[in-house]
């Protein structure tokens, strides 16, 4: 199985513990089939109010927020990010591997199916509130968006190409989010999502040691390996920064460096969030490592004139600054999604 699934525990488990899950329902996840969940977006929701917001995406992509569903095909995950908002099993006392239920995993139609189920009932209650739209309420029940990137390594799904490819035949297009640790499982990919994005989590080894908190062996080593496989595929690709005040906001070059390894077609800078897990005592962050407008769209500054790439747009309320790699992406940014 190698590196990738050498994480905490040898033998096999269950695809989701019961404790976790429990945690998870609470928290307003719903489960479909045995590792898949979903859970209703703020934007999703607020998008369906009569002038509610909309999220980075619908600004930066064009992407109808109200029809978006944030979901994933697995659970669990092999980094255990400081500034992840997710909750992180080991941490509550939970030791579990779910790359070791292997041959046990649902069929890709089924989840898909199962997601868009879970989303009209998730979407169900907001159609009686005053200030709904009930135009965007009706669209919201025929999702023409999914976000893979609701917690855990969406690509420890060893089906990814078939979901991807069931999604596609139901004119949804696919925004898969992955940690840029599973090397051979973006090598298998036949069918390439409609946007790929790979979490950026430092400049270097020894931030990235620091945060990330990897538990498989060589991570550092098998992201980059991942980005030259990235570098190479024909979609629309994306880097995702996520950047942690007096952490990992350092050495502009280095992150300039992996945009040239990488070569995305587009790079997301956002600020951290000091929410959810991101506030437990095992994390050692507090409000402070939160950084302000200013200092996010001026290190994102510097990572364009390391990189050549042009700054295009910033979207206010998540802090993100998009940067394109030239005049054509930016061109091109809003895709024509038919449905």
């Amino acid at each position: 199985m190698g590196q990738e699934s050498s994480m905490v525990q040898a033998q096999s488990e269950p695809h989701v513990p019961q404790e976790l899950k429990t945690m998870m329902v609470r928290q307003g996840y719903h489960f479909v089939g045995k590792h898949s969940a979903i859970k209703t977006c703020f934007y999703t929701a607020d998008s369906m109010r009569l002038e509610g917001a909309t999220c980075y995406k619908h600004q930066f992509y064009g992407i109808q927020s109200w029809r978006c569903m944030q979901s994933t095909p697995a659970i669990g995950c092999n980094l255990a990010c400081s500034f992840c908002w997710r909750i992180i099993p080991e941490e509550i006392g939970i030791n579990w591997n779910e790359l070791n239920a292997l041959g046990n995993w649902d069929d890709p139609d089924s989840i898909v199916e199962g997601l868009i189920d879970e989303q009209r009932k998730l979407v169900s209650g907001y159609k009686e509130n005053l200030k709904t739209d009930l135009k965007r309420w009706r669209e919201a029940n025929d999702p023409a968006h999914v976000a893979l990137s609701l917690t855990g390594e969406p690509m420890f799904y060893p089906l990814m190409s078939k979901l991807l490819d069931a999604f596609h035949r139901r004119k949804i297009s696919t925004f898969l989010v992955t940690n840029g640790t599973m090397v051979q499982a973006l090598k298998r990919l036949s069918v390439m999502p409609t946007q790929l994005y790979v979490s950026i989590q430092a400049p270097n080894p020894a931030v990235y040691e620091q945060l990330a908190r990897a538990k498989t062996l060589n991570a550092w080593q098998n992201f980059q390996e991942f980005l030259k496989v990235f570098s190479t595929l024909q979609t629309r690709r994306v880097f995702r920064l996520t950047l942690v005040r007096g952490i990992n906001m350092t050495d502009a070059q280095g992150y300039a460096d992996l945009v040239a390894k990488g070569r995305p077609d587009y790079v997301e800078v956002k600020g951290f969030v000091f929410v959810g897990g991101a506030r437990g005592e095992d994390r050692h962050l507090t409000y402070n490592h939160m950084p302000k407008k200013e200092e996010v769209i001026e290190f994102a500054q510097q990572i364009a004139q390391r990189s050549g790439y042009l700054v295009a747009d910033y979207h206010e309320h998540s802090k993100v600054v998009l940067l394109c790699a030239n005049e054509e992406a930016a061109n091109r940014r809003i895709i024509n999604f038919e449905k």
